[in-house]
């Protein structure tokens, strides 16, 4: 028997001052038995990051074709593409291909810089990607089955508050 993903509910209220963008969002988000607490809250900070009401996650894991993340316009075509992870080259090809802005928000000490040293060059000549490395901390110790949690961003450090526990976080720019 399968096993079947868990269902999380987050009332977010976001706060970004470098995007002037602030309000509130309720979303539901489906940890995929594969997939760790630790990315799941990831993909929720990337919601955050890029906060529209037109964000959409994308169907999970099991899904090649979509990312975690992604914003399309009326007609259906892909204004922005976020990936998390240390992502194949070829898949970040193609998303630079379909998607007018491409994200990548790498994670894990050990993986991120092999895997930068080996794709660097490779990827410099995407103009609409961007990659920057974010480190989760404690952000896994904010999960809850039912979330409500307040996310200020500002330059390159975000901070996160849920009930009485908080983590900060701060993201390093490889591709701007």
């Amino acid at each position: 028997m399968a096993l079947k993903s868990t269902v999380f509910k987050a009332d977010i209220n976001v706060a970004d001052m470098n995007r002037d963008v602030y309000g509130d969002y309720s979303l539901t988000l489906a940890r995929h038995p594969s997939e760790t607490t630790e990315r799941m809250m990831l993909r929720l900070l990337a919601f955050a990051c890029h906060a529209s009401e037109d964000l959409e996650f994308g169907r999970g894991l099991s899904t090649e074709d979509e990312p975690d993340l992604w914003q399309r316009d009326l007609t259906g075509e892909i204004e922005l593409w976020v990936d998390l992870g240390t992502p194949d080259p070829e898949r970040i090809r193609k998303a630079c291909g379909r998607s007018r802005q491409v994200v990548v928000y790498c994670y894990g000490q050990r993986a991120v810089p092999v895997w930068w040293a080996k794709h660097e060059t490779r990827l410099a000549r995407f103009e609409n990607l961007r990659i920057f490395v974010l480190e989760p901390g404690a952000l896994a110790d904010l999960a809850q089955p039912s979330m409500r949690m307040q996310c200020s961003i500002e330059g390159r450090d975000i901070w996160i508050n849920s009930g009485d526990s908080a983590a900060q976080l701060a993201w390093e720019v490889l591709k701007a």
